[in-house]
């Protein structure tokens, strides 16, 4: 019997872990991507002396990474070390109160002892909830390839359903349990490692409380990069086909099936499965023919599914360590409604901007010179294509950033600067087309979608397939890696039968 084939377009986490899957399935699989290395997103970069992850750089659920190796019976630890970090967050607020995030539930109330005179009473019960969040989903969104509601029905009774408290928001539910400014603007933010807005996000997304304290926070020694190497060299050890340096042209499609890719110089290779790790509606735009249904689906899809916030990024070498700052921090905003209402409503990057520094030196010293820090600062925006908005003068806006961490104890951080690099979201869209610059794929919005992502499995061609942030389960380190397994097990469900001949 012929082998089955399979072509991923993309070595993103979600297109590398489709292809590990896949390949454990019993497809001969080759991956095709346009950049110079695999990582997608999740990269690096280094500068005298200085090494920065570019991406992604808090790692949660490890065990989705866990999972994939075990499909192809290997063991992660084999291939990078997992480390938990503590304290998980040390997060900053205008009026200069700090507070640590922990998962030693102690030292947690201690800190929470500072804003609220019942923390023990919050903690506890907050927690719970979001607990049996993360359980419900264990039963479903983490367990399947979900397109909708009638999809989470059929794993649910009515029951578990409501417990999801779908009548909610994030901020609304937050708000209910934690009644204080300072809990809930930190608990609410959690909801940014899927790039939403807690206060149009379904509630369901509380469960990260419990993914942050409950499951952890963690870094991979070396940096988050090797992520992406254990990947490359698990391909590698599958035999996994993969070809760098090679943009697609587009799909090729016979009557209402896609049975191939070509390249942009005019190589042909052709598949019983095409699974895009570009995201649906820019693989719409850029690779498939321009049909009127194809239109019309990138029409309904745009709609519905709006992008993810997008960033500023600035990696900065300094020539000092600012003692005060832990591996992750947060400065927040005063008036994070207001934040969240301009960055998302007004499509305009905030006055006062929640910033996150990452500094992987603090765990790993082999990541900064001695006596220096490697600060990955990120600022969150919104994502490009909002035809009211204005260009954006990053120069201006850099200044923006660095006005708020010196005002805010890192003084003398400008002239610290030894090695400075900077992503806008027009650079984040032309290395990895993702649709506005978007970070994390498609936003969580109670209204217009529901908490659900664009189905996986494409609505207009045959033998197409999608994986990554804008597709189920969403966007982040292990949502993307497991997008790819869950896509792989809907191939299984639906391609059984077809062979291309």
């Amino acid at each position: 019997m012929k082998k089955k084939t399979a072509i991923v377009v993309g070595a993103g986490l979600g297109g590398m872990s489709a292809a590990i899957r896949l390949t454990a399935d019993g497809y001969e699989v080759k991956v095709i991507e346009k950049n110079s290395n695999i990582g997608g997103k999740l990269n690096r970069r280094e500068g005298e002396g200085f090494t920065f992850d570019t991406g992604p750089s808090i790692l949660t659920m490890p065990w989705v990474l866990e999972q994939l190796f075990a499909s192809v019976h290997r063991r992660l630890e084999d291939y990078i070390t997992v480390e938990r970090v503590e304290p998980q967050w040390r997060t900053f607020f205008e009026d200069g109160t700090s507070l640590d995030v922990t998962s030693d539930l102690p030292d947690m109330l201690d800190e929470m002892a500072k804003v609220t005179e019942r923390p023990n009473r919050s903690l506890t019960d907050f927690l719970s909830y979001s607990q049996d969040m993360y359980e419900l989903c264990m039963k479903s969104f983490y367990k399947y390839s979900i397109e909708d509601l009638k999809d989470l029905k059929s794993h649910h009774k009515l029951r578990e359903l409501f417990q999801m408290d779908p009548m909610n928001t994030v901020a609304e539910s937050t708000d209910k349990h934690l009644n204080n400014k300072y809990l809930e603007q930190l608990f609410n933010y959690m909801v940014m490692y899927v790039g939403s807005n807690p206060y149009a996000a379904p509630a369901i997304l509380n469960q990260l409380a419990y993914v942050q304290l409950g499951l952890g926070v963690h870094y991979v020694k070396g940096g988050m990069y090797k992520i992406a190497e254990a990947m490359g060299r698990l391909m590698k050890e599958l035999r996994v086909e993969v070809q760098l340096n090679t943009p697609i042209q587009q799909l090729v499609v016979e009557g209402d099936r896609v049975i191939g890719v070509e390249t942009e110089e005019g190589t042909v290779h052709e598949a019983d499965i095409v699974v895009s790790n570009l995201e649906a509606i820019p693989a719409y735009r850029r690779l498939a023919p321009q049909t009127s249904k194809v239109k019309k689906e990138v029409k309904s899809l745009a709609k519905k599914f709006n992008p993810t916030v997008s960033g500023l990024v600035l990696l900065l070498g300094t020539d000092r360590q600012y003692e005060d700052l832990k591996h992750h921090n947060f400065f927040f905003s005063e008036d994070p409604e207001k934040e969240f209402k301009q960055i998302f409503e007004q499509g305009k990057p905030a006055d006062d901007p929640t910033i996150y520094i990452g500094i992987s030196a603090r765990s790993d010293e082999t990541q900064a010179p001695e006596g220096k820090d490697n600060l990955f600062v990120l600022t969150h925006v919104p994502p490009l294509g909002n035809k009211k908005q204005k260009p954006i003068d990053w120069d201006q806006y850099r200044e923006i950033v660095l006005d708020k961490l010196e005002r805010n104890g890192m003084k003398g951080l400008r002239d610290s600067i030894e090695f400075e690099y900077r992503f806008t979201p027009e650079d984040l869209e032309t290395l990895y087309g993702p649709n506005g610059g978007s970070i994390y794929g498609i936003a969580a919005d109670r209204k217009s979608n529901g908490g659900f992502k664009i189905p996986s499995k494409s609505q207009v061609f045959e033998g197409l397939y999608f994986v990554g942030g804008s597709t189920h389960p969403g966007g982040g380190v292990p949502m993307v890696t497991l997008s790819g397994q869950l896509t792989a097990d809907l191939i299984k469900e639906k391609e059984s039968g077809s062979v291309h001949q």
